[in-house]
């Protein structure tokens, strides 16, 4: 049975742009321009497909060549993402993130840019491959906020955040993370961008503990970037973003410096931007710092109509 696609090369010239900016890390093909069948992510010249829908083998490959023609591609990679794919992953993994292409060359490793920033992506390593491409416009604002200011950031993952800290001139950057495996692969992203990348800028740990062990020392960073998981559960039990962002605004405005401001991020669909305005609001009112909202925004051009992403800007008086 022939699968029915969309239009893959006019979501490309839709993306056409990017390149003139530097960017070959991008979303080809979005949720909300398929049916909610699948999205392609490209990095260089590899894609990374994702599958939200149950195909046949056939409908695989046939869906991974046609994606493959219209980039073009030299290699496609599978993620197999149904109903709780991120906990499944860690059970079911060679099944949903097959470590070799089902197009193409094996490439364990690429370089893709990002404004001109190179971040190393491994396809076939896991469901995530090593950068949001959704936080773009949030990585652009903190590269042009960061002359000169002091840059905390939480949940840093491969450290895309911190990398555009230091790029924008910050005179220090910390990011934490509770997995050395991915902030050793954020050392590499600095190194892949000539920066200096000390082991002591890359704080393993549980981030709700660093936060208590920075206020503890006195620390203060003029700003502070939240990226947390919408749900994870951990040594203090299950948290989820809905019912617990306020008291990680809290724990957070306790290590801004007064004036300093708080980049709160969160990918939850079932979060509306007003509902994650009210908890760091009423967070930070816990720490005794007013907080204003200065801006909003969410995901790039390449995820047209995506309301999955928000991002906040908040100044602590």
């Amino acid at each position: 049975m022939t699968l029915p696609l969309p239009d893959l090369s006019r979501l490309l010239a839709r993306r056409a742009p990017l390149a003139a900016q530097g960017t070959t890390l991008y979303r080809a093909a979005h949720l909300t321009e398929t049916g909610g069948q699948f999205t392609l992510d490209v990095a260089g010249d590899t894609g990374m497909l994702s599958l939200y829908d149950e195909l046949t083998g056939a409908q695989e490959h046939e869906l991974a060549a046609a994606c493959a023609q219209a980039v073009p591609l030299a290699s496609v990679y599978l993620k197999r993402r149904p109903v709780g794919a991120s906990h499944a992953a860690n059970v079911q993994r060679a099944e949903l993130t097959p470590a070799e292409p089902i197009w193409g060359a094996t490439q364990p490793e690429v370089v893709g840019l990002e404004d001109g920033v190179p971040f190393l992506i491994r396809p076939g390593a896991d469901l995530s491959v090593g950068l949001f491409t959704d936080a773009r416009p949030a990585r652009a604002w903190v590269r042009a906020h960061s002359a000169g200011r002091r840059v905390l950031n939480t949940f840093a993952y491969t450290c895309g955040f911190g990398l555009s800290a230091a790029l924008g001139g910050a005179t220090a950057v910390k990011n934490v993370d509770l997995s050395r495996k991915v902030l050793s692969w954020g050392q590499a992203n600095y190194a892949l961008s000539g920066l200096h990348a000390p082991d002591q800028d890359f704080l393993y740990g549980d981030v709700f503990e660093w936060l208590g062990r920075l206020e503890r020392r006195g620390d203060t960073f003029d700003l502070v970037v939240l990226d947390p998981p919408s749900f994870a559960r951990g040594k203090a039990g299950v948290w989820r973003a809905e019912r617990d962002y306020g008291r990680l605004a809290e724990l957070a405005a306790r290590v801004t410096a007064p004036g300093g401001q708080l980049l709160a991020l969160l990918n939850h669909a079932g979060v509306t931007g007003r509902s994650l305005a009210q908890m760091v609001e009423a967070g930070a009112a816990e720490a005794g710092r007013p907080a204003s909202l200065v801006r909003q925004f969410g995901a790039g051009e390449d995820y047209p109509d995506a309301t999955h992403l928000k991002v906040q800007v908040w100044t602590l008086d």
